[in-house]
């Protein structure tokens, strides 16, 4: 089983890189973020018609979560589209039970700036993510928690470390927010095979930084203690952003070898 999470920055605008990315890369489960796409308008006839069943939680411009899944994998069931305890309307969360496995979709706040109060905002939504995990994966030990984390877990996930320092995305508090999470029993599924830096999942549109590889890996595939052994591969699939009109991400992807 193949297993995918793409923030692609624009579903509407990203529709035509996506089918092509679903016919070539033949994922089973994709996990999408910023989809900017209220639900009346989110393309489920053309993503049918790719041969993949969606559920999704949108709003207008901002944010947006979707978990696609092959037909043959049957129906989503047990969705949920908030975090409960939390009242926030912006749509940044999405889980849902299929092919035998528990999906948790995340698109993790931004943060503005250190000291902001959309940093304080996200430490406090991290909190209450933590919490809900924790009750997922006493329910749902297959589970798979994946999306875009806005934290690069380390400095090794940085193209510039000193320059970076501990800004936005890298701060410690961040980072610690993060271990919390993967100190529930979940494991970033790329650093299973991967342990060197220069590996990035993320490049701004400026300064030519994809060209240069000037990046951060924030778009994580998280694996429960009861998948970690089933993980036969994962990657960092670069060459969606190299397409026109590119989302300033690429795909990141987990092979399991589920029996």
């Amino acid at each position: 089983m193949k297993i995918a999470s793409w923030n692609v920055n624009s579903l509407k605008v990203r529709l035509p890189q996506l089918t092509q990315w679903l016919a070539d890369a033949q994922p089973d489960i994709v996990a999408l973020q910023e989809t900017k796409l209220e639900d009346a308008k989110f393309p489920a006839a053309e993503l049918a018609a790719a041969g993949y069943r969606a559920v999704f939680s949108g709003q207008k411009t901002y944010n947006g979560v979707a978990i696609l899944a092959r037909d043959a994998l049957g129906d989503f069931a047990d969705v949920v589209t908030d975090i409960p305890g939390l009242d926030d309307p912006q749509r940044r969360i999405l889980a849902a039970s299929v092919g035998g496995l528990r999906v948790v979709d995340l698109y993790v706040v931004n943060g503005k700036a250190v000291g902001d109060e959309k940093y304080a905002y996200k430490l406090h939504w991290l909190e209450r993510v933590r919490e809900f995990l924790a009750r997922e994966i006493e329910r749902h030990p297959h589970l798979v928690v994946l999306g875009d984390f806005n934290i690069a877990p380390d400095d090794r996930d940085v193209y510039d470390p000193v320059a970076w320092g501990e800004d936005i995305l890298c701060s410690p508090p961040e980072r610690a927010a993060l271990k919390a999470i993967t100190d529930l029993g979940m494991h970033d599924s790329f650093r299973l095979f991967e342990s060197d830096g220069s590996h990035y999942s993320w490049w701004d549109y400026r300064q030519a930084a994809f060209r240069r590889n000037m990046g951060l890996r924030i778009d994580l595939i998280l694996l429960g203690d009861a998948l970690k052994p089933a993980a036969v591969a994962a990657a960092i699939d670069r060459e969606p952003r190299r397409w026109e009109r590119p989302s300033d991400h690429t795909p990141v992807t987990v092979q399991l070898d589920i029996r």
